[in-house]
């Protein structure tokens, strides 16, 4: 089965198995927004278990 190329983009998997995605809404229109919010959209979020399931199989 061939790499889904929008997931190797999108996504991150770690050594242990964790899958990585970037918080969605980060890019612009962030003035207006709060500091606390800003803030808690930096780095990556760990995908939920059922998510991770599906996303595993279209990175390998």
């Amino acid at each position: 089965m061939k790499t889904c190329k929008f997931a190797t983009k999108r996504l991150k998997l770690t050594k242990k198995g964790r899958v990585l995605f970037r918080q969605a809404g980060q890019n612009h229109f962030n003035a207006k927004q709060s500091g606390a919010k800003t803030r808690g959209k930096r780095g990556f979020q760990t995908m939920s278990k059922s998510q991770k399931k599906i996303f595993k199989q279209l990175l390998t």
